[in-house]
């Protein structure tokens, strides 16, 4: 793999009109999910929504992220710590990687303390299939806390 890194950013579209403010931060400070980029230059090629439930966007986006370089679609963490949760976010990664053969990551930036304080409460996140969802953007209390 090169040194550079062109990936593909989806959000929940009942976040729509988010201007992707979080996203961006944390891309350029390699934080949460794009810690893994920590020593590569990154190229964003495309920024999306899912196109609301049930995700009609999933099936075409990678495709024109694809066509456009994308290499790594990364799925918000919006799609994590909305309430509920998108219940597709696994059939999303799944598809993708299976239908486009384009690497997945489960999330951006690192999730907001007041988001991981309610979902705690909620016991949202307590199945075992949501560790592995979380773990590239839980982040420690104080990164979180500057993500309110």
């Amino acid at each position: 793999m090169s040194d550079n890194v062109k990936i593909g950013i989806i959000i929940c579209d009942r976040y729509h009109t988010c201007a992707g403010g979080k996203c961006l931060r944390a891309l350029r400070n390699r934080e949460g999910a794009f810690s893994i980029y920590k020593d590569r230059e990154v190229e964003l090629v495309g920024y999306t929504t899912c196109d609301g439930c049930p995700g009609g966007n999933i099936e075409y986006a990678p495709e024109e992220m694809k066509k456009n370089g994308a290499e790594v679609i990364h799925l918000a963490t919006g799609l994590v710590v909305g309430y509920p949760p998108c219940p597709y976010i696994a059939y999303f990664r799944d598809f993708i990687q299976t239908n486009y053969g384009i690497g997945v990551v489960i999330g951006t930036h690192p999730i907001p303390q007041k988001y991981f304080d309610v979902h705690k409460k909620l016991k949202t996140w307590e199945p075992s299939e949501w560790k592995e969802i979380l773990r590239p953007t839980l982040a420690d209390k104080k990164t979180r806390l500057e993500y309110n």
